[in-house]
């Protein structure tokens, strides 16, 4: 069985899809794979998202200053996880989103047994959209595998 994988839209209008899956040694629930990727963070994450933030503000898009490494019991529809609107929370799939004038994004974290996807998709609604996802497109398929590798790997050692 293959995890369940949600878009913003269908392929034609996405400037930018990506479903990186694992399989990973237990079963987890699509929350607590957030959590235990989020509570582990990469290094170079919180670097990145200043300088995202840095750049971003001179064009009107707010800060989000990056992940907390908080971690939730549960959530719930319309609640949030640092900066992502939860549009969908059950036990095998957490739906989340960020929207402003640039761009829309989804990330969907899906579970099926000991499968894990995680899928990202963006509408870029103008040229600065355009140009963000540029770099940003590149460093997020990087950065969701080495999650995953890194969420596998330390699942592994329990």
């Amino acid at each position: 069985m293959q995890p369940e994988i949600v878009t913003l839209a269908g392929p034609d209008r996405l400037r930018f899809y990506d479903c990186a899956r694992a399989e990973l040694p237990v079963a987890l629930g699509a929350l607590e794979v957030w959590n235990l990727i989020m509570t582990g963070p990469q290094p170079l994450m919180q670097l990145a998202f200043r300088i995202r933030d840095a750049v971003s503000a001179r064009f009107g898009v707010r800060r989000i200053g990056g992940f907390s490494g908080t971690s939730h019991d549960r959530v719930g529809t319309g609640d949030r996880l640092d900066f992502f609107l939860v549009e969908h929370a059950g036990p095998h799939l957490l739906v989340l989103t960020e929207r402003d004038r640039h761009l829309d994004v989804m990330t969907c974290i899906s579970t099926a047994g000991n499968m894990v996807a995680i899928t990202s998709s963006v509408i870029t609604h103008n040229l600065y959209g355009r140009i963000y996802m540029l770099p940003v497109g590149i460093a997020h398929r990087f950065i969701v595998r080495n999650m995953l590798r890194r969420l596998r790997h330390r699942l592994m050692r329990r």
